[in-house]
């Protein structure tokens, strides 16, 4: 049961501290400080934020990942904004992670916004975003984390890791074999479906086109037992009801959907509520994947707000309880443009995005525990029973 765990504070006095800055008024949580690096991490923290923050193995289910030269989005080729510029010509994820707060991430591609033009297209553009992701792991001294026990030791010692996933698998086109490829590569997290079908083998109906596959498709469903054999967590956002009813008929692990919201957080825009719309999911096709022993991770879109966000989390933990929830921001990391950078969720959110999260699931009642699993706990059990035994 969900409790006032700041009874004598108000909102206000526990998110934000005022400081001058040529006469404006800047908003930041109350329990972050400026360090020498210009990074924003935890300084006079609450005991009770301390704690959460150094018990849970705080996780992000859904974060595009995009180093310079690799974003396939194409709303992204349109002239920005000044206020939309990068902080920096090129942000770098180890330093993003560590302002971020969170432990790991599950660092994702969207592959069929990709020019995918011809076969072997998409596999060609794959593992070039890979080879482009082993550069910046390099730079910041990051390994890939391929167990829940390289997820424990990043906690530990307080060094941010990734858990490699890719946001549709069409670079697979049929060949069965392409998993185990990806699984080399160390790719632990596959995401089944985006919105284009694969375009020699598809795996299934989608949430945002008309179905005409019938759910899932006979080689999708042999791509879920192979991700099963090797050891690779499949998520299932993006994927139509039949889509999720078939995997689970086939799957021998729990499943996850990274990223969604239920389709009663609609948000104050009518117009992006429409245009989103097919995207969320009921509260049924939530609870199959939750009765399944899966996880849902909650998105910031829809969330006008950090406190909607939370809201959002809480009508999910309500819907099917809080083994079942975790957060998939659906953000862009490397990014400083409000809005879409995961540290720029929000207008107004200048410290990190896990650091915020944490207060405010506080200030809405959650408790430690709660915290500790939606913030990574669960995903944690998944990922942990998928790569178990596992190289």
């Amino acid at each position: 049961m969900l409790k006032n765990n700041y009874p004598g504070a108000s909102r206000r006095e526990f998110l934000t501290t005022a400081v001058g800055a040529s006469g404006a008024t800047l908003l930041r949580p109350a329990w972050l400080k400026a360090v020498g690096d210009g990074i924003w991490r935890p300084g006079n923290v609450d005991p009770r934020v301390a704690q959460v923050m150094s018990g849970t193995i705080g996780i992000d289910m859904h974060i595009h990942v995009y180093p310079a030269g690799t974003e396939p989005h194409p709303q992204h080729d349109q002239p920005r904004r000044k206020e939309e510029q990068p902080q920096a010509p090129d942000l770098l994820l180890a330093e993003e992670l560590k302002r971020s707060g969170l432990t790991g991430v599950c660092a994702s591609f969207v592959l069929d916004f990709a020019p995918n033009d011809k076969p072997d297209d998409a596999r060609d553009n794959f593992f070039r975003w890979l080879t482009a992701i082993d550069a910046q792991l390099e730079k910041g001294q990051i390994h890939r984390a391929l167990s829940l026990q390289d997820l424990q030791a990043a906690h530990d010692h307080g060094h941010p890791t990734i858990v490699q996933a890719v946001e549709g698998a069409q670079f697979i086109e049929g060949h069965l074999d392409r998993v185990q490829e990806a699984y080399k590569r160390g790719v632990r997290h596959l995401q089944l479906l985006h919105q284009k079908d694969d375009m020699v083998s598809p795996l299934g109906d989608t949430n945002t086109a008309p179905a005409h596959l019938g759910g899932l498709t006979a080689f999708g469903a042999g791509v879920v037992k192979e991700c099963n054999r090797l050891g690779i967590v499949v998520d299932l956002a993006h994927a139509s009801h039949e889509t999720v009813r078939g995997a689970l008929k086939v799957a021998t692990q729990p499943l996850i959907v990274s990223h969604t919201s239920l389709d009663s957080r609609t948000g104050g825009n009518p117009t992006v509520a429409e245009m989103m719309k097919p995207r969320l999911i009921s509260k049924e096709h939530a609870k199959v994947v939750a009765d399944a022993g899966g996880v849902i991770g909650v998105w910031t879109h829809l969330a006008d707000s950090l406190k909607d966000f939370v809201e959002s989390i809480k009508a999910m933990v309500d819907a099917v309880g809080i083994d079942h929830v975790g957060i998939g921001s659906d953000t862009d990391l490397l990014t400083s443009r409000v809005g879409a950078g995961t540290n720029q969720a929000w207008p107004g959110l200048t410290g990190g995005f896990f650091y915020a999260v944490v207060g405010e699931m506080l200030l809405q009642g959650f408790t430690p525990d709660d915290i500790g699993k939606v913030g990574g706990g669960n995903f944690c059990r998944v990922f942990g029973k998928a790569t178990a035994g596992h190289a």
